[in-house]
């Protein structure tokens, strides 16, 4: 399972702090099961915030100065550079 993020961790956590105080403020519940509800509705609606959170792609960027398709342009290596090399293919 990859890591949370910080801007995850970020939204998840404002998400359940900011939540719990709106209930409590509308709903005022006593002590007891009202106050146990909003503090498991609030974690799970920060759970699902932080979810939902887009992850940055910074896998799959171009390193500056390359043009986008110059990767997929590039002549293949000739069969003598790759003599050594081992081949999944029988």
């Amino acid at each position: 399972m990859p890591r949370p993020t910080p801007a995850q961790i970020a939204y998840g956590s404002a998400t359940v702090v900011f939540s719990a105080l709106a209930m409590l403020l509308f709903a005022q519940p006593g002590a007891g099961f009202g106050t146990a509800l909003i503090a498991l509705v609030s974690l799970a609606l920060g759970l699902l915030v932080a979810l939902t959170v887009p992850v940055s792609r910074t896998t799959g960027r171009v390193p500056r100065g390359e043009a986008a398709g110059a990767r997929a342009r590039r002549a293949p290596q000739p069969a003598e550079s790759r003599v050594g090399e081992h081949s999944l293919h029988r």
